[in-house]
């Protein structure tokens, strides 16, 4: 039986992931650092089932910025693979949180990398980057090899863990991978992100809880994918015979506007009666329209996303119809 690590299991991705890993017959250890609220919601199922929790799926206390706790989870787990999906993975946070995302999401990989270049550098290592770190570029759709431009202080971080990754491969012969992952979203994402935060209120308008919805820059065009296939493309990449570099995307970009119609249009509301602009949402420098070129991973690993635009916003407005009515049925 495999062993695997993911680094932030608690989190949309690392939850997803665990329950991929767990379907292909892995023995899971998750990494959860000390939250003052508690942050295990998306794992739940998995620790409440007495089956799986603490015979197959095991949590393991640390934090990226405590390399003590990682040598130690690292060193006692011994895992066959170590899956990072623990960062500051938020873009408007990371320009008030400029150090800590520095360190967190750049310079805190490059501790695990070490880490596992000196207990055991047969480790396989998966590394979660951005296409923010594309940002303002000429190139559609971005490849592989299309430079990086990034306007972000998370997007420079994750430039910093790309290259470490590339670095501790190419120095020292690990199996360490990149995806560069477009926007991926679910019901699991938090209403920071626009595409959350736009379910949800759809949800509450459509029940009389909510009169409005505000957002910022509405015409930018995104490439969204769903969270749960990007997780099962991690984990194609981590089986390869030889560690590369991957785009992961849909190869289609829409509009916030157009999430926000879609929404809206699910519960058959006119979008115009409630959406309003806020200019203290818009952010310090916008990327150029980011859409990816899978076609390396589609050759290399078979990867074709199946939910796309349409699918992942009726998926999203759905879950919250649910969690919505449920709240108002517990009060």
């Amino acid at each position: 039986m495999k062993k695997a690590l993911i680094l932030g299991v608690t989190g949309q991705d690392g939850s997803y992931l665990a329950e991929v890993l767990l379907g292909k017959g892995y023995e899971v250890h998750g990494m959860v650092r000390r939250s003052a609220t508690g942050n295990t919601k998306n794992i739940d199922h998995l620790i409440q089932n007495e089956e799986i929790f603490d015979k197959r799926f095991f949590l393991q206390r640390g934090d990226l910025a405590d390399p003590t706790s990682l040598f130690r989870i690292i060193n006692t787990v011994e895992p066959n693979e170590i899956y990072n999906e623990a960062d500051q993975d938020h873009v408007r946070w990371s320009y008030d949180m400029a150090g800590y995302s520095a360190d967190i999401t750049g310079a805190a990989v490059g501790r695990v990398l070490e880490i596992i270049r000196q207990v055991n550098p047969s480790i396989r290592f998966f590394q979660p980057c951005t296409s923010n770190m594309f940002g303002r570029t000429d190139t559609v759709p971005q490849t592989e090899e299309t430079p990086f431009n990034p306007q972000s202080m998370y997007a420079c971080s994750k430039v910093f863990a790309y290259h470490l990754v590339r670095y501790y491969r190419e120095a020292f012969g690990l199996f360490a991978v990149n995806a560069i992952f477009y926007n991926h979203e679910s019901p699991r994402r938090t209403p920071e992100y626009v595409t959350r935060k736009i379910t949800r209120a759809v949800a509450r308008i459509a029940l009389g809880k909510q009169d409005k919805l505000a957002l910022g820059d509405i015409s930018a065009r995104i490439d969204w994918g769903y969270a749960r296939e990007y997780m099962e493309s991690a984990y194609a990449m981590m089986q390869l015979d030889k560690p590369d570099d991957f785009i992961i995307a849909t190869g289609e970009a829409h509009s916030v506007r157009e999430w926000a119609e879609k929404a809206f249009s699910a519960v058959n509301l006119d979008p115009e009666k409630y959406l309003i602009t806020d200019p203290s949402l818009l952010r310090p420098t916008k990327t150029s329209t980011l859409i990816g070129d899978i076609r390396k991973a589609s050759k290399a690993f078979g990867f074709c996303p199946k939910v796309k635009f349409e699918g992942l916003v009726n998926l999203m407005v759905e879950a919250d119809l649910e969690r919505e009515n449920a709240s108002e049925n517990r009060t």
